[in-house]
């Protein structure tokens, strides 16, 4: 079903200018499926890469670094094919690596890794380069990176510190320039306040403890800086703490529009195009009214908790990894990303009809987990036209 309608919404719209969503009409319920969401082109390839690793290697102990991408579904089917997982997203050791042999496959996932964990490997022996994943999208922020680097800029990362894609662009930024890694808008207000000297240089260091690179100079290193970012997050997130560290450099040297770049570099967005298409989606989707939204994804998933938020601010949304979590017409198991709580909502749908409910789902979400849970929730009405006839007559 999902493959029929994108085929159908790409043939209509091949230039992408068209983010309106699809109306999935059953007449007691209407179904709003965003124009894009789901698996992009990073993920499928690093999905590809892993399993044709498996079957190119008959037994062999086979790891993955960590997750290949945030969903647990997939993972789950990487680990019934025997693949070990050597650490988890936050970092930390599942799998001791003193096991490892020359021997051993290790697959580098979809988010990429640092260059101290590919040192580490290359020195037990294991070479990661026709196994590596890394979403090209990825190597283009540290690309990015090492251009601005070279005219002599620091750079600030907007990730989530402890994410394995920002975490590894840090460490491949670092290597050729200071890098810091603001969270969110809030964080480089305050990071703007040791550049404009508003605050004392010294509480830099411990404020944004782990978050710097070594040999960090606030005095020195935050006179020319450049934005990168992790390619997940909200673009108006980015582009706003961007323009804000921009306006702080031309307040700060007293600069023109003729002669910012002394001390700002041009970086435009570093988004990918998966993560800006699926944003715009979202907004597209948005422009419906709708009683309700459902967002598909895993819970540990950046990207798929940057599109709960955006629905979040205008009307009833509810995060689900999979469509067992719609538990009835009646009680909804959903998770909250801000208090990382999986809660329990009853009456979630309303008693209207038609109920009209906008969907989408996050870059690792695969259509298959996205259409059982529409079928889920049409399962819950008496509907006269299959979802066949309405793909035919509708989309």
């Amino acid at each position: 079903m999902i493959s029929a309608i994108k085929n159908q919404r790409k043939q209509a719209d091949k230039l992408k200018k068209d983010f309106s969503p699809a109306l999935l009409d059953f007449g007691p319920v209407q179904i709003y499926l965003a124009r894009h969401f789901g698996f992009c082109y990073g993920v499928e390839n690093a999905i590809d890469i892993a399993f044709r690793t498996i079957e190119e290697n008959p037994g062999k102990r086979i790891f993955l670094l960590s997750e290949m991408i945030h969903n647990p579904l997939v993972n789950a089917d990487l680990a019934e094919r025997g693949v070990r997982f050597l650490q988890d997203t936050k970092g930390n050791p599942l799998v001791n690596f003193d096991e490892l042999t020359a021997d051993d496959v290790v697959i580098i996932p979809a988010f990429g890794t640092t260059l101290a964990i590919e040192a580490k490997l290359k020195a037990i022996g294991i070479t990661t380069e026709k196994y590596n994943t890394t979403c090209p999208f990825v190597e283009k922020v540290w690309n990015r990176s090492e251009q601005i680097a070279r005219k002599g800029y620091s750079i600030i990362v907007h990730g989530k510190p402890s994410h394995e894609e920002t975490r590894a662009t840090f460490s491949h930024s670092a290597a050729n320039t200071p890098t810091v890694v603001v969270n969110d808008m809030q964080e480089t207000i305050e990071l703007a306040k040791y550049i404009t000297g508003e605050k004392p240089l010294e509480q830099f260091y411990t404020v944004f403890k782990g978050r710097y690179s070594e040999g960090f100079s606030v005095e020195r290193d935050f006179q020319r800086i450049g934005v990168v970012n992790q390619t997940t997050m909200l673009a108006s997130d980015t582009q706003a703490i961007s323009d804000y560290l921009k306006q702080v450099m031309i307040q700060h040297y007293h600069l023109t529009a003729e002669n910012i770049d002394e001390r700002f570099a041009d970086t435009r967005d570093t988004l990918c195009y998966a993560t800006n298409d699926n944003q715009s989606a979202v907004h597209g989707l948005l422009q419906t009214d709708a009683d309700l939204a459902i967002v598909v994804g895993g819970y540990n998933s950046s990207n798929t908790s940057h599109l709960v938020e955006l629905c979040e601010e205008k009307l009833p949304t509810f995060y689900i990894d999979a469509a067992d979590k719609i538990l009835s017409e009646k009680e909804i198991l959903h998770f909250n990303f801000h208090t990382k709580q999986e809660l329990s909502t009853v009456d979630y749908l309303p008693s209207k009809e038609p109920v009209k409910i906008l969907i989408t789902s996050g870059a690792s979400c695969p259509d298959a987990v996205v259409e059982e849970v529409i079928k889920k929730v049409v399962s819950f009405y008496k509907v006269e036209r299959t979802i066949d006839e309405i793909i035919e007559t509708d989309i």
